[in-house]
C-alpha cells in the first residue's frame, strides 16, 4: 500500500496540472478563444483601414491644390439640397437634416 501512495500522488498532481493546462484561465482553450478574438479584430481593423483609405481619397479630391470639380459639385449640391431638373431624388430618412 505504501508503494502506491507516491505514484498516486504524482498522478493526481500531474492530473491537476494537465487539467489547468487545458481548461485553466491561461490554458489551451483560452488560447483558442483569444486567437479567434484576434482574427475578428484583425478583420475589423482591415475593414476600418479600407474605409479610412476611401475617405482619404475623397478628401484628397477636395484639397485646394487638387480640386475635382465633380466632387465639389456633389458636395455643394448635397449640402445645399440642390438637384437638377432631370434628376430623381431618393430620400433616406436616416440622412435627412431636420430644421431647428
Amino acid at each position: 500500500m505504501r508503494r502506491a501512495v507516491v505514484p498516486a500522488l504524482l498522478i493526481m498532481v500531474l492530473g491537476y496540472f494537465l487539467f489547468h493546462a487545458i481548461q485553466g484561465e491561461h490554458g489551451l482553450l483560452a488560447l483558442r478563444e483569444l486567437e479567434k478574438k484576434a482574427r475578428v479584430l484583425e478583420l475589423r481593423a482591415e475593414s476600418i483601414a479600407d474605409k479610412r483609405q476611401a475617405l482619404e481619397a475623397r478628401v484628397a479630391l477636395l484639397r485646394p491644390d487638387n480640386l475635382d470639380p465633380d466632387m465639389l459639385d456633389e458636395q455643394a449640391r448635397r449640402s445645399l439640397g440642390f438637384v437638377h431638373p432631370d434628376e430623381v431624388v431618393v430620400l433616406d430618412p436616416d440622412r435627412l437634416i431636420t430644421p431647428y
